[in-house]
Parts: C-alpha cells; sequence; structure tokens
C-alpha cells in the first residue's frame, strides 16, 4: 500500500505543496484535478467497495475519540474541517456514512476499546477512517488493514482521506511534513474551553512509553502564533483556554524559547476582568526545574489556575532509574515543595504506575508513603501495561495478581483522603465548567 501524500499533493504545476491542503474555502463540492498532477488511479489504492455515489460533503460523519486533551483537541479540528466541507457530524454510529475514530496508544484498555470498534465498524458494513497514535506509531498492526489512516501531523487533511474512504478507496496518509495549523476551523466539544496544543512529541526517552512512536521528538509551534491563537478564541468567547501537550514543561526548547516566556506571552492576552481563565496542561518534573519561580509566579496570577499535573509514576528511585524518567524522587519533591510554598492553595495532580516491571514490595511501599505524604487531590493510578516495541514489554513482568493488588492498594489509600475537610464555611470563586453525565450536578475545575 503506498502512501497519498505525494500523488496527492505532487510538485507539478501549482496547487497545495506536499503537506497541505488547499483552504476549505476555496474547494467546491467537485474538485478538478489540476492537470499537472496525478490522478488517484486504482493500482496505487486498494479498492474496498464501489464509487460512493453521493456529492462530497453531504454524508454523516459519526466519531470516537480515545484519550488525552491533544487528541480532543486533534478531534475538534478535524470535526472543524469537515463540518466546514459540508459534512453532518452525529452521536448515532447506526445512522452515519461513515465513522472517524481517534486512537490512544498509551493503554491497553483503550486500544482493545478502538478494536471492538474497529470489528463493529467493519461488521456494519461502514466506510472507517483511523487516527490518532494507533496507526501513527503501528501502522502494521492487522486490526488497521482494509481501513484508510490518517497520522497525528495530517489532520489538516483529513477531508481528503474522508472523500476517498468514501469513494471506497483505502488511503494511508502518515508522512510527516510540519505542524498543522493551529487555525483551521474548529468545533469544540466544550465551547466553552479550547484545548490548545503548544508543541507535539517530547524529549523523553521513558521505557514503557508508546506515545513517543507516534508524536515523535518535540516540537514546538511559534510563541506569535499561540499567543495569535488565544487572542482569536477570546474574542469567540471561549472562557477557559487549557494549553496541551505530550509535555509541556520542554515547551520551546526545539526553537529557542521556554515555557516561561510563552506563559508570559499568554497571560498578557487575558482579560484582565477574569473572564478567561488558563489551564497549565501536564509537565514533567525535568523541564521545569530550572524555572520553577517563574512559573510559580504565573500560577499566581488571577486569570491562572493555581493547578499543575506533574506524573511522579514511582516513589522509587530504583523504579524511575528502569522507567529512564531522567529524574529522582528528589527532583519530584522539589517541583512539588517550591510550587506549594510559593503559590497559595496550589493543587498538584500526579500519576503511578503499579507494577512496573522489576518493581518491588519496597519499591511500592515508597510509592505508597509518598502519595500518603502529600495527599495530592488528583491521583490518577494505572496498572502497568506493556506496549509493543517498547523496551519495557521485555522486561521481567510482575505477576497480574500482584499488579492488581498494588492498584486496589494505592486506590484504597487515595480514597481514604478527606480533601474537603475543614473547608465548612469558608466562600470559595469557582468555576463551572459543564454540566455532569447524569444532567444533574455541575462539573467545576478548581476553585482559585
Amino acid at each position: 500500500m503506498e502512501d497519498i501524500e505525494d500523488l496527492l499533493a505532487g510538485s507539478g504545476g501549482g496547487g497545495a505543496p506536499p503537506g497541505f491542503r488547499l483552504p476549505i474555502n476555496a474547494v467546491g463540492v467537485n474538485p478538478k484535478y489540476n492537470k499537472n498532477k496525478p490522478r488517484l488511479h486504482d493500482n496505487h489504492l486498494s479498492k474496498t467497495g464501489s464509487l460512493s455515489p453521493k456529492i462530497p460533503g453531504t454524508e454523516t460523519i459519526y466519531m470516537k475519540t480515545f484519550g488525552c486533551s491533544h487528541n480532543q483537541s486533534d478531534s475538534e479540528y478535524m470535526a472543524g474541517q469537515l463540518s466546514a466541507f459540508g459534512y453532518a457530524l452525529t452521536d448515532n454510529s447506526e445512522e452515519a456514512d461513515i465513522w472517524l475514530i481517534n486512537t490512544c496508544t498509551v493503554k491497553s484498555p483503550s486500544q482493545s476499546a478502538m478494536d471492538t470498534l474497529i470489528a463493529k465498524c467493519k461488521s456494519a458494513k461502514k466506510p472507517l477512517v483511523v487516527a490518532g497514535c494507533v496507526p501513527q506509531g503501528s501502522r502494521d498492526l492487522k486490526e488497521l488493514e482494509g481501513v484508510s489512516i490518517v497520522g497525528v501531523q495530517q489532520i489538516d487533511r483529513v477531508v481528503e482521506v474522508v472523500e476517498e474512504t468514501l469513494k471506497g478507496h483505502e488511503v494511508r496518509l502518515l508522512h510527516r511534513k510540519k505542524l498543522p495549523a493551529l487555525d483551521l476551523p474548529k468545533v469544540r466539544r466544550n465551547k466553552f474551553v479550547e484545548i490548545l496544543p503548544i508543541n507535539v512529541g517530547c524529549l523523553g526517552a521513558c521505557t514503557y512509553c508508546k506515545t513517543k512512536h507516534a508524536r515523535g521528538h518535540l516540537g514546538s509551534y511559534t510563541v506569535e502564533s499561540l499567543v495569535g491563537r488565544v487572542r482569536t478564541v477570546i474574542a469567540d468567547g471561549v472562557k477557559e483556554v487549557w494549553l496541551s501537550s505530550e509535555d509541556t514543561g520542554a515547551y520551546g526548547r526545539d526553537i529557542g524559547v521556554n515555557l516561561p516566556i510563552l506563559l508570559n506571552a499568554i497571560v498578557a492576552e487575558l482579560p484582565p476582568d477574569g473572564s478567561t481563565m488558563l489551564r497549565i496542561g501536564m509537565t514533567n518534573p525535568p523541564f521545569i526545574l530550572e524555572h520553577l519561580k517563574e512559573i510559580a509566579e504565573v500560577l499566581r496570577h488571577p486569570c491562572v489556575y493555581s493547578f499543575l499535573h506533574v506524573p511522579v509514576q514511582s516513589g522509587s528511585d530504583a523504579v524511575l532509574s528502569a522507567m529512564n524518567r531522567e529524574y529522582t524522587l528528589s527532583d519530584f519533591r522539589t517541583v512539588v515543595d517550591t510550587l506549594i510554598k510559593l503559590v497559595p492553595g496550589m493543587q498538584i495532580a500526579t500519576d503511578i504506575i503499579c507494577g512496573f516491571p522489576g518493581e518491588t514490595d519496597e519499591d511500592f511501599n515508597q510509592t505508597v508513603n509518598l502519595i500518603k505524604e502529600y495527599k495530592f487531590p488528583q491521583v490518577h493510578i494505572s496498572q502497568f501495561y506493556p506496549r509493543p516495541g517498547t523496551p519495557a514489554a521485555r522486561m521481567k513482568k510482575v505477576p497480574s495478581a500482584v499488579v492488581k493488588k498494588r492498584s486496589r492498594e494505592l486506590t484504597s489509600v487515595f480514597e481514604a483522603f478527606t480533601p474537603y475537610l475543614g473547608m465548612e464555611g469558608r466562600v470559595e470563586r469557582i468555576w463551572i465548567t459543564e454540566i455532569a453525565a447524569d444532567g444533574i450536578h455541575l462539573v467545576r475545575l478548581e476553585q482559585f
């Protein structure tokens, strides 16, 4: 199967350069092919069905998203382009003409859910496009045979992929050219929240991580482009801006800037009346150690949530070394202690992986003691899942029964915390972000 990268955007005779689609408003429902560009031929694309008799842009699309906020932002961008081209979006998979699944490769359960959904789509004989980290990092998976796939840095060409898939072609578009533009059309899941990707990829090499295979090495957007996007979405009525990436703290190291420079530039654009709030995304400890005071100053700003997600993954230096996390427990403590000291009401969320290969009872006890000591208000607890192609997948595993036991124990420790004890009678300003799934309760992000 050949990639359509150079077939759809060849070098001859003008038009869009490789990696770019013509602007949405420049594309008609019956676009003409440039005679100097190669046409799509059957010998380049495998046929999976007859050509669709429908006019492009009139079909209905069902979208399903797995994974992180960056994935959610990618889906919103893809939905925006498809909607701008005329496609209708639906939450009803049965009534849709085509499915688009945006995938996550971090954990086995999310990929298993993807497999189930793909099988359901094939059984329903629906055209299918699979996007996201799974096809980008594992393009040869058996489950992806016979379906179209689009890579994480090719979301700006999702309309082309959908069009060709509806014609009965199997399309694979994975070559990375450059970062997708930030000003693409977007349909937000929550119209008041802008999830803003500030960079893709990371500088780490964690032994358990599959995301690096898909998102690649660090690639940062310029400060100017990000500030411009913030300015635009505030004018559109957005009330929260979430900075998202695989590692926020690493931002800018590839282009000669750093996170504090970006944060200060964005904060300068926030309305002084506090009508739009900024949330800083997940950051690993190594890349913020040198900027803690500058970041703390930003976190004290009245328009910035005093919240940061800093994954520790383990309370044992031996396990952190095996994970190749590139920091020690002492480094993590420095980050947490400094931010708590310098930022009133600072809230730290963290992540734990239970049962990493080689984790002993003593290693796990150190993790439990760390969580008990800090009583983090949010702890994301995961069991270790070996991801194919990663070094950790080849390491000697902890018995699954032990992994599950440790996960249950740590969950019980966390659930015993009483973070709201003593707050009775206090008046707090809170930010309501959405209605809960039950349709009754409201969801708040933070108090500040």
